[in-house]
Order: structure tokens, then sequence, then C-alpha cells
């Protein structure tokens, strides 16, 4: 998978269903994509979080894209987050976040992403093997790079989002490897919001942590039936 920004819930669950997850920071990074961007709840509608990155050279990958730093995006992004989740009932949790978006020690998208992805799999209990494609060194695009990578790391069964089913069938994955092929079921259910007049889904994974936090984003993602009730907490 590709590292995104503050990625949604279906990302961790997908962590959560694999024993090794490769993050493949050496892909094409893509202007105006979950690359750099995600959306939060704000005033009751879906608002987007961006960070500003530099555009070098047209097949620059996601390791390669530097943050811009010259402006002060990390300043206005956390000042956004305090505000927004400040009378959540875990907004105490917002701590983590800040002090990795915060951090100009970053300076690749690809690092932020990572870093922000493995604390949040960390807090979720999340214990799969990761590895960056970066550090393969296997040539190739698209379903033959992903082949040859899986081939690689000796893997058996590939656990695929719903999303690449068709350029998995349109490049004939079977027909490649005898490695099993197996997609993601997972459907976000609703949760408790404070506030809310409606339900925003397929939100970035903070925003479900700051309206149910750690213990109960567990159960999210792994899709074990709850009952939440924020009132009688």
């Amino acid at each position: 998978m590709q590292p995104t920004f503050l990625p949604w819930s279906g990302y961790f669950h997908l962590m959560s269903e694999v024993d090794i997850f490769v993050y493949l920071d050496d892909a094409q990074f893509q202007k105006s994509s979950w690359h750099n961007r995600n959306r939060i709840s704000l005033n009751n509608a879906s608002h987007w979080l961006t960070v500003p990155v530099l555009h070098q050279h047209l097949e620059q990958t996601l390791l390669e894209t530097r943050l811009k730093n010259t402006i002060p995006w990390r300043e206005k992004m956390t000042r956004l987050l305090e505000q927004t989740y400040a009378k959540h009932p875990f907004s105490h949790e917002l701590t983590d976040f800040i002090e990795l978006i915060s951090n100009a020690n970053f300076t690749s998208l690809a690092e932020l992403n990572i870093a922000l992805i493995e604390m949040m799999a960390q807090k979720l209990s999340i214990n799969c093997q990761t590895i960056r494609s970066s550090e393969l060194d296997i040539p190739g695009v698209r379903t033959q790079r992903l082949v040859s990578i899986l081939h690689d790391i000796k893997a058996t069964e590939y656990l695929s989002p719903q999303g690449a089913r068709e350029y998995l069938t349109a490049d004939s994955f079977i027909e490649k490897t005898d490695i099993t092929l197996s997609f993601q079921q997972f459907e976000p259910q609703i949760y408790p919001k404070i506030k809310a007049e409606h339900f925003i889904e397929k939100l970035s994974m903070l925003d479900v942590v700051m309206n149910i936090g750690w213990c109960d984003s567990k159960a999210y993602i792994t899709q074990i039936p709850q009952v939440i009730n924020h009132e009688t907490r």
C-alpha cells in the first residue's frame, strides 16, 4: 500500500488482517491525491487537511517528495486540529498526532506519512511486520512489480483493497503468479460524533480516534460488535 496522509479506517483494517505490510514508498507521487491530504469533520462538513509539497519533477516518488517548509503549514494545521477537536471526548489523544506533524525533521512526504501510520498502528495494537519497497530494490511497474515484491517476501496470499480490483484483473494478476488473490472486506460503520447533524463516512482515522478513542477504534477497524455511549462514560 502507498503510504498516504492520515489514512482512513479501512487502511488500518487492511494492516490488521495481514502478516506483512509493504509500504510502496517509492511509488510515484500523485498531485491532489490521498498522498498528501485527507479529510476531517469541521462544522458538520468534510474539510481537507493538506500537506504542501514541492513538485520537482513529474516522476518523483513519495520518498523523493519534499515537504514545503518555507511556509508555516505545520503551525496552521496543528492549530486547526486543536480548535476542531478541543471539546471531543478524546481530544487529549491529539498530542501524538501534533508531535509528529510539528516535527520539522521530516523533510520527505513518505517519512512523515509512515511515521503517522506507524504511530496509529501501534496505538491500535496492529502487530504486522512492515517493509518499505524502496529497500527491496525491485524494478518494474504496476502488477508485474507487485508480483515481484510478493515473490521476494515469499508471500502465499495477497490481500488487496477493493479499489485495485479493476487494474489487477486488467493486468492478469492471477495468470502471472500462483499467489492467492483476496480482496478486503470492510465497510465503515457509523460511530458516535459530538454535535454532528449527519454522518460523514471515510474520514481520516484521526476523526474516529477523537470521537471514540483508541480502544474502541481497535474494535471499529476489526468490526467487532460494540456499544458505545459517551453520555454514560
